[in-house]
């Protein structure tokens, strides 16, 4: 009887076990579903806040740029922040100021409380991107983890596509400011939960670095802002010198974590750990590449065919809809077979897709931008799931937080860079407030000057290819491990 007794509460632990991952799960992909819908979201409303705020265009992109730039440089040290002081309790902490941060900027009065609000609302959103995938790698075990990003890949791909459909939605029928309002009953509910269901981790015995954090931040701060400026106004001898500054302390920055006893990044495991470095590598170069094509197309979709931002965005929608549905089962495949080929493959996926779009001509059928869509949601879901499920599968538990903050933040570094190199790359073929104003929706090219934007595009397309070819490269030449597989694979890692 008492052998019977342990196997049921055994099972019943079990169970419970099992249904509380599903719960944490369940959470993450809430926190990854609403930092989506606030990416895309915006994009859409910008016309209406412009209007309604009485402002520029240049100052409404601030409204985008200002919580990418917050993400980018903040991921890093959060999630190292998570790893001493408990990452549940920063990922909570996150929905809490993303919360209010979505309220502040509903109620903001004019464009500058706007701005302000949303660097609030990127703080939070940091703190949730920077450790999510540290509760991942907590939570599940190496051969599941790759089913576990696959749901919050499927988070993502569903939160983008929300972002674009209730942006438009949303605008339109009730004002932009409830793009922000709708965050905060998700956000309150997520936050209870997250309290309720998430269990810290074993926190590590080290202490911050601040000599490091400073440095890093100041370097990240001042490259990022530079770059943003180069895109919104032009290269200036102030953006130049900003950018020099922020690699001069970068580079003080690695020589102090060499000599520090409690540095931000153990520089020490990319040099003995290639999968580790080739994968947080193609991460980068994937968002760098790809967002950008997303850009570069909508803008085509606005600027040359006339369409409106919402018609233009819900051409591509079917690929977030590819993305969703298939991003579970493409994780259950990297748990089985490993993250090499199945990556690599995602990203092929996507150098098709920029060879599709560069047949594009002024006349082009609509079709072939659905087409391309569908496949490049293939490739999405192929990519994300097995190259985050190599990553924290080659990661030490104790730096889990660190691993997945660097991830992020090279991620987030690839999108923004990606918002520098769409406009830039259309203020060579037109004037820089006209491509602005294309970027926006709120300009049509016409006659000479659509031919011109055209030829810039199948350009910049040309740089894209080239950066997705690199992402692909490093994706394959990771290697193989067998740390994030079950069992030996066949597929070559």
């Amino acid at each position: 009887m008492q052998v019977m007794k342990f196997v049921a509460d055994r099972k019943t632990a079990g169970v419970w076990s099992m249904d509380n991952n599903n719960r944490v799960l369940l959470i993450l992909t809430l926190g990854v579903l609403m930092g989506a819908i606030d990416t895309t979201i915006v994009l859409l409303a910008l016309p209406t806040i412009n209007s309604d705020l009485h402002t520029t265009l240049i100052a409404s992109v601030w409204v985008i740029l200002a919580y990418l730039l917050v993400i980018a440089v903040a991921t890093t040290q959060f999630g190292r922040i998570g790893d001493i002081y408990g990452r549940s309790k920063m990922f909570n902490m996150g929905f809490g100021i993303f919360t209010i941060g979505s309220l502040l900027c509903g109620l903001a009065p004019t464009i500058i409380y706007l701005i302000l609000f949303r660097f609030l609302q990127g703080i939070g959103g940091a703190l949730l991107q920077s450790n999510s995938g540290a509760i991942v790698a907590d939570t599940f075990e190496p051969k599941k983890r790759g089913r576990a990003f696959g749901y919050t890949s499927l988070g993502w791909s569903v939160g983008a596509m929300l972002g674009i459909i209730l942006g438009g939605v949303l605008t339109t029928f009730t004002g932009w400011r409830y793009i922000f309002y709708i965050n905060v009953p998700i956000g309150i509910i997520a936050t209870y939960l997250g309290i309720k269901y998430i269990r810290d981790n074993p926190r590590i015995k080290s202490r911050i670095d601040w000599h490091g954090m400073v440095l890093l931040t100041a370097s990240l701060i001042l490259v990022s802002y530079s770059a943003i400026d180069m895109a919104a106004e032009g290269v200036s001898q102030m953006s130049l010198g900003m950018i020099v500054a922020g690699i001069a302390l970068l580079i003080l920055f690695f020589f102090g974590e060499k000599k520090s006893r409690n540095p931000m990044m153990n520089l020490g495991i990319f040099r003995s750990n290639k999968i580790l470095t080739y994968s947080i590598l193609a991460t980068f170069f994937m968002s760098l590449g790809y967002l950008a094509v997303v850009f570069i197309i909508i803008m085509y979709l606005q600027g040359i065919r006339g369409l409106s931002p919402l018609d233009a965005s819900l051409l591509l929608i079917p690929g977030y809809i590819v993305s969703s549905i298939s991003a579970p089962y493409m994780g259950r495949l990297a748990d089985r077979h490993g993250a090499r080929i199945l990556a690599t493959l995602g990203l092929a996926l996507m150098v098709i897709t920029v060879l599709i779009y560069s047949t594009l001509t002024a006349t082009s059928s609509l079709y072939i931008i659905l087409a391309a869509s569908f496949v490049s949601g293939i490739g999405i879901a192929m990519f994300f799931p097995a190259n985050s499920s190599a990553i924290m599968s080659n990661a030490d538990r104790e730096h889990y937080g660190s691993i997945s903050g660097l991830t992020r933040f090279m991620q987030n570094i690839g999108t923004l860079c990606s918002y520098v190199i769409t406009l830039t790359v259309a203020s060579l073929a037109v004037p820089r407030a006209v491509a602005f104003e294309v970027f926006l929706g709120t300009s049509k090219l016409i006659g000479g000057v659509s031919a011109d934007f055209l030829d810039g595009i199948h350009a910049s397309l040309l740089i894209s290819l080239a950066i997705l070819i690199i992402a692909a490269a490093l994706s394959y030449m990771r290697g193989g491990s067998r740390k994030n597989a079950g069992s030996i694979n066949r597929w070559g890692k």
